[in-house]
């Protein structure tokens, strides 16, 4: 278990950010005010299923883009 002093640095759309150790991707998503928006999560290059953001895990040095997802037709 992290504690709470402990933080993990990593690229978020590009730009580096320093976030608490012990995170998951639900937990960004939430931090950044995108709960219930129609995103995508994409760490490392791997497309992140919104049915398996609370189980994934965020660790130093990751890559993560945030798209939002824009309807059409």
């Amino acid at each position: 278990m992290s504690t709470p002093h402990e933080s993990i640095q990593l690229s978020l759309n590009g730009e580096p950010h320093t976030l608490a150790a012990g995170l998951s991707a639900a937990d960004l998503i939430e931090q950044l005010g995108l709960t219930g928006r129609r995103i995508a999560v994409e760490i490392n290059e791997q497309i992140v299923p919104k049915s398996q953001l609370a189980q994934t895990q965020l660790a130093n040095g990751d890559q993560i883009e945030v798209v939002h997802a824009i309807g059409g037709g």
